[in-house]
């Protein structure tokens, strides 16, 4: 057997995988988003663009989506930096699995638990009717984009954490101490050493929650109450309850087609990072 061959071998499983488990998916998705809703729901065979043409009756839920996925991600990232940056750099070694799980336990909860816990902290009565008791009546917390922005970004949190904990762990720390020793101050010695070498761990975060936050449906669903829906809330009223499984793939493949776009240039970014700080190191 030549080496090629073994590659081939190697990889098959994992190609097999890939074929079956998403591009035979997504070819069914783009073949239905040219079709017709039938006369009592599901999918007629046809070739028509008219469902990608009513795509913007469910603009608000793009907006909303393409709006809060990116900010959630943002504010999970601004979180989880100076955690994982505590637990990797400025923790001794025995607390660091202790700290870990912690982080971990979320996990443990199911979702729906946790986002219910939520709808008690964010309702009236949870924080409003605290603010009131000290004066401050009339504010509205749940079933608002905030509550969302503030669901998504603690469930999505943990995620963020332990791409970014991998990246500072794996930190030389003698890069550290040679920038402190050529005068370097702590605050100069973060933003040029501590902060460009852990953007791998960044950009492994931000893909991970964004990809998955383009696509969340329940968080909205409850934290949003029907006022603040995603795309993944218009794709489970389109597939299971209006039955419309043309328009909902129209609706499905757009929005795959925006995450490509949005990945591939996000990448690029990266790319374009990690070779300025490769240069600046040569240097």
């Amino acid at each position: 057997m030549t080496r090629n061959e073994r590659n081939w071998l190697l990889v098959a499983p994992a190609a097999g995988w890939f074929l079956v488990m998403l591009v035979l998916p997504l070819s069914v998705v783009l073949i239905f988003s040219f079709g017709e809703r039938g006369a009592a729901g599901g999918y007629v065979p046809a070739f028509t663009f008219e469902q990608y043409a009513n795509l913007p009756a469910r603009l608000t839920a793009f907006k909303n989506t393409l709006i809060l996925a990116p900010l959630g991600t943002l504010a999970a990232m601004l979180i989880a930096y100076p955690l994982a940056y505590q637990l990797a750099v400025r923790t001794s070694a025995k607390w660091k699995t202790l700290l870990l799980v912690l982080v971990i336990v979320p996990f443990w909860t199911s979702i729906l638990i946790r986002s219910y816990a939520w709808i008690f902290i964010l309702g009236g009565r949870g924080i409003p009717a605290l603010l009131e008791a000290v004066g401050i009546g009339g504010v509205q917390l749940i079933y608002t984009p905030f509550a969302v922005l503030v669901g998504i970004v603690y469930g999505y949190l943990p995620l963020m954490v332990f791409p970014i904990y991998v990246s500072l762990d794996r930190l030389d720390k003698r890069l550290l101490e040679a920038s402190s020793d050529l005068g370097a101050r702590p605050l100069a010695t973060f933003f040029k050493v501590t902060v460009p070498l852990s953007i791998p761990g960044v950009a492994t975060g931000c893909m991970l929650v964004f990809i998955l936050l383009m696509g969340e449906f329940l968080i909205p669903a409850l934290l949003g109450g029907g006022k603040v829906f995603f795309v993944g809330n218009a794709l489970v009223d389109l597939f299971l309850q209006s039955r419309n499984w043309a328009y909902g793939s129209a609706v499905a493949f757009t929005l795959i087609l925006i995450m490509l776009v949005t990945v591939t240039l996000y990448m690029r970014v990266i790319a374009r990072l990690n070779t300025q700080r490769d240069d600046m190191s040569v240097m």
